[in-house]
């Protein structure tokens, strides 16, 4: 099995990243959706028969900010990756012995891919 092209590498990690990326959107809706939940319980006073509750909602909110922390470097490693795919899709445009398939996927990947507000 012939190793993967430079095209391959670098569709596959475009790719992966705009994955990771939605995972962890998930993720902070999730937690989000959860304090909310704990805070209502709280203020009406259902959390009352658990008296770290208080405690429990400080923590999942500073897993909130430890979550938004993650998109700062993963947008710029994303920006990267963007970046290495168009060269390569450059690069293959103008071989004529580059892989059809590949080029369409390459294409398809970096047309999904949100763009960035700049």
């Amino acid at each position: 099995m012939p190793a993967p092209s430079p095209l391959k590498i670098a569709t596959d990690a475009v790719s992966r990243l705009t994955k990771e990326e939605k995972m962890y959107q998930k993720e902070l809706t999730s937690q989000q959706e959860r304090v909310k939940k704990l805070e209502a319980d709280l203020k009406n006073g259902s959390a009352n028969e658990d008296s770290n509750a208080e405690f429990i909602v400080k923590q999942e909110q500073k897993a909130i900010e430890e979550t938004k922390a993650v998109f700062g470097p993963l947008k710029t490693r994303i920006g990267e990756a963007v970046s290495r795919l168009e060269e390569q899709i450059a690069s293959a445009e103008g071989d004529s012995n580059a892989n059809a398939d590949e080029l369409a996927k390459a294409k398809e990947v970096l047309a999904s891919t949100p763009k960035e507000d700049a």
